[in-house]
């Protein structure tokens, strides 16, 4: 999709018309006014998966897709198993995102583990930088979130993300993806992924609350990142991350 010079003086316009009114972030995301007691300064939010806890059981995905009415076909995010052998090459497959669940694994010559994929809320997010309106931005506290209304569609950062984590809604026709579920967890609640997973695989952390167990498991634990080559400051930690995963 080309953009014209009018498209981008029209969705500019509207960017400016709402700074200069002050929206509030609830206004620009959908969120419902975050709880008295929270304050964006104190947070920068994260998640933590421990992959040798995950059973692929597709309980995180449905959740997700229930949560945020998320489009049939379309993932906000998704397991995928890995299957090495003795060559190293991993074969990968998410059938529906594991949103019914995998089949049964008969092979015993195989190493076997899943590994849940979401938005990895980037501090230098490729998908920000390449927005020609600013309706993709990471807010105070560390969440990268779309601005729907002023989404031109243009699929750029679409196809800026290195994690293939956005897809252009269809019914929309504007850039979707994780929010780290941004109206619960400024309730004070967990994402809706973290509080279906019946292992606790998944869990979402506040790297600025000093209080906040990830920073001890982080010391006592060899995490890593995806794609930590492409520098992206991502926020999602993996437990013991493999080396065939990509």
């Amino acid at each position: 999709m080309e953009l014209s010079r009018r498209d981008l003086f029209a969705a500019g316009g509207k960017l400016l018309i709402l700074a200069s009114v002050g929206a509030t972030l609830e206004q620009i995301t959908g969120a419902a006014p975050p709880s008295e007691a929270y304050n964006v300064a104190e947070h920068w939010w994260g998640m933590l998966v421990d992959i040798d806890k995950c059973i692929g059981c597709g309980n995180c995905v449905r959740a997700c897709s229930k949560e945020n009415q998320v489009p049939q076909g379309y993932f906000r995010t998704w397991v995928e198993r890995y299957q090495v052998g003795e060559d190293q090459q991993p074969h990968v497959d998410s059938p529906n995102g594991d949103i019914d669940g995998f089949p049964a694994d008969t092979r015993t010559d195989v190493k076997s583990f899943f590994v849940p994929k979401l938005c990895n809320q980037c501090a230098e997010s490729p998908c920000v930088q390449v927005c020609p309106v600013g309706a993709t931005f990471v807010s105070p506290d560390g969440v990268v979130l779309v601005d729907m209304d002023y989404c031109l569609g243009c699929r750029y950062c679409i196809q800026a993300c290195p994690y293939g984590c956005r897809y252009l809604h269809p019914e929309t026709n504007t850039a979707d993806k994780c929010t780290l579920c941004y109206h619960r967890i400024t309730q004070g609640l967990t994402t809706a992924c973290c509080e279906a997973c019946p292992t606790g695989a998944r869990q979402l952390v506040d790297f600025k609350n000093p209080k906040d167990p990830v920073h001890e498991y982080m010391r006592n634990n060899k995490v890593q990142i995806l794609k930590p080559y492409m520098a992206t400051g991502a926020k999602v930690y993996y437990k013991d991350l493999d080396g065939s995963v990509r």
